[in-house]
């Protein structure tokens, strides 16, 4: 019985040393949507295909919050996370996020090393390497409008002219770039501006004008949604999700690109992640030249230089990137700095 015991023992040490790893099992979480689903078919499953690593795919918000109460109460479900460059700096410099070594990124196609292939607002970050180049632009349904088209960010204050409730994403970054902008600021002093009491004030202010016309929601998915059903007669939104509602289903939505706010998307790895290194292995993988090409599909641009030709024909001018001179870049170390802050002032506004 001992020798059989023994034996079936060392069988399955053996087979334990010899499992393929396609044991292995790791959670990546983004933003879902069309958005999710090109994440799905050109990064989750081509990876789970060349690897044998199967990826739980799941949805979040956005935001920090539910990174920091995993982390901080030492029970991580998350491994790699796709988070916005405005909430990165803030993640990274609370130690939420794990540092992602750079030897870790293969060159690009075409051998550009990966240090020169990147875009530098890419991987300025250590603790992120870029996903997408993305913009917040405002969009209105050409059914349910009424005083015209609007073209300029006033337009979306002016509720006189254009009845009806805006949609707005439930958090103060964005809006308070959109109220001063509207109020009058210059785009390159918003910032500063915004770094004063006297500033947010005014921000806060400019958005009360509307306030009784907002609808307010939480995840990017919403807006085409409160769009197509006339919960809103105009919405914030991240560009490829309008983009989407129109090519793929037809909406008769329009985008407006003045005083888009523009910015990077990137992979992160969770601090004490489980699977740290199924993790790397992933964020590596999702950032190489062809999966990120991919990401036409919802109109973002790649964050690789060697991605650029392999673009379909015509889709550049839908990209974020034709549309910088119209907006502005998002400051993520602003936001890093004043986020919490101007998070509980806004969670204080909305309850005036």
């Amino acid at each position: 019985m001992k020798l059989i015991i023994t034996a079936t023992s060392a069988l399955a040490l053996v087979a334990i040393a010899a499992t393929p790893v396609s044991s292995q099992e790791m959670t990546a979480v983004s933003f879902g949507g069309a958005y999710g689903a090109a994440q799905k078919e050109h990064m989750v499953d081509p990876f789970i295909e060349e690897t044998g690593i199967n990826v739980l795919f799941e949805d979040y918000s956005g935001g920090v919050a539910e990174i920091k109460a995993q982390v901080e109460a030492g029970n991580v479900q998350w491994d790699a996370v796709d988070i916005e460059v405005i909430d990165l700096e803030r993640a990274c410099s609370e130690g939420l996020l794990e540092v992602i070594p750079r030897d870790i990124l293969p060159p690009g196609d075409d051998g550009t090393p990966a240090e020169e292939d990147f875009y530098p607002a890419a991987i300025e970050s250590e603790c992120g390497v870029g996903v997408i180049f993305w913009a917040v632009i405002f969009a209105y349904n050409t059914e349910t409008i009424e005083g015209g088209n609007p073209t300029t960010i006033n337009d979306l204050f002016d509720t006189k002219k254009f009845p009806g409730k805006r949609a707005l994403r439930k958090r103060p970054q964005v809006n308070l770039e959109w109220a001063l902008l509207a109020d009058g600021v210059a785009p390159g002093d918003v910032y500063d501006v915004l770094s004063t009491d006297e500033g947010q004030d005014r921000a806060f202010a400019k958005l009360a004008t509307i306030k009784d016309d907002i609808v307010w929601y939480d995840s990017w998915s919403q807006a085409p949604q409160l769009l197509n059903d006339g919960g809103a007669v105009m919405v914030q939104s991240a560009n490829g999700r309008i983009f989407g509602a129109i090519k793929d289903d037809g909406r008769p939505f329009v985008q407006v690109w003045d005083s888009n706010l523009y910015d990077l998307d990137v992979w992160s790895v969770v601090k004490g992640a489980p699977n740290k290194e199924a993790a790397f292995e992933f964020v590596a993988f999702a950032t190489s030249t062809k999966p990120l090409v991919g990401m036409e599909d919802v109109a973002y641009g790649p964050t690789r230089r060697s991605s650029q030709p392999l673009l379909s024909p015509g889709i550049a001018d839908e990209l974020p990137t034709a549309h910088v001179d119209e907006g502005i870049k998002v400051d993520g170390i602003f936001w890093a700095d004043f986020g919490e802050s101007l998070g509980e002032k806004f969670n204080e506004w909305l309850l005036q």
